[in-house]
């Protein structure tokens, strides 16, 4: 990923959801995973002299799977169904182990990189035919080609210089290799950085039973 050389503020030009209003997704939560919350938080750390950032809350670090949509176009036994079908696909799949340490560097973003990318193809591809199988959209169609695995530390705010802040920050951090071993299906409610989630269901590898 080329190293920008101005950060931009995310939100400027985005409409955020009204109160109420929710966003489907499925995310690889990393609250069970002290080693990354160390990592962000430390990155964070270095970050706090600047201004115009927006920490990720450490109990939110998550790596995005994929956006189903709009919450409202979706019924509770049509997410009940999607979670039963991702499950369905994921139970045989043992956990896969995937390292950290890298920092990518977007306008909008900083982030961890989450590597090898193939490894977590099963689990993105279950979320992808779960949606498909049970909302007959045909939209949902897999990037793989695109898709660059991330967790994100934190998010711009200003329109400022990036070079102090990948000065403070660097490029790599302390390397990290975890297991990935669940997926959840969320709806996200109101703005993105009100981080207002409600977990519709945790799906756990090599294991059929949700929580």
């Amino acid at each position: 990923m080329t190293l920008p050389a101005w950060m931009a503020n995310r939100w400027q030009h985005r409409d955020d959801p009204a109160p109420g209003e929710g966003t489907v997704y499925w995310h690889m939560p990393m609250r069970d995973y002290p080693q990354v919350i160390d990592l962000a938080r430390d990155a964070q750390q270095r970050l706090a002299q600047f201004g115009g950032l927006h920490m990720t809350p450490l109990e939110r670090l998550h790596l995005t799977t994929m956006v189903a949509g709009p919450a409202a176009s979706f019924s509770s036994g049509q997410l009940d169904r999607m979670a039963m079908t991702a499950a369905g696909l994921l139970s045989s799949m043992r956990p896969v182990t995937v390292t950290l340490g890298r920092i990518l560097y977007h306008p909008e973003a900083i982030m961890l990189g989450v590597s090898p990318a193939k490894a977590l193809v099963p689990l993105r591809n279950a979320a992808l035919t779960a949606t498909r199988l049970v909302t007959g959209h045909d939209k949902f169609r897999d990037d793989l080609e695109r898709w660059t695995p991330h967790i994100t530390v934190c998010y711009s705010t200003a329109h400022q210089p990036a070079a102090p802040l990948i000065a403070a920050l660097g490029e790599t951090l302390p390397r990290c290799d975890i297991q990935i071993s669940a997926v959840s299906l969320i709806i996200q409610y109101g703005p993105e950085r009100g981080w207002d989630w409600s977990t519709i269901a945790t799906i756990r590898l090599a294991e059929s039973a949700m929580t």
